[in-house]
C-alpha cells in the first residue's frame, strides 16, 4: 500500500510495530519483510 498523506498510521502484522507518518514518500512500508497495513 502507498504512503499518500502524512499522519497515516500502518501496522506490521507479523511483530506488532505501528508507525505514524510524518512526511509521505509514495512509497510503501515494508516491516519483517512484507508491506505494513494502515489502520483506519
Amino acid at each position: 500500500m502507498v504512503v499518500e498523506n502524512a499522519s497515516e498510521r500502518y501496522h506490521c502484522n507479523e511483530c506488532g510495530n505501528e508507525v505514524i507518518v510524518l512526511e509521505a514518500g509514495g512509497s510503501t512500508l515494508v516491516c519483517c519483510g512484507k508491506d505494513m497495513e494502515r489502520i483506519t
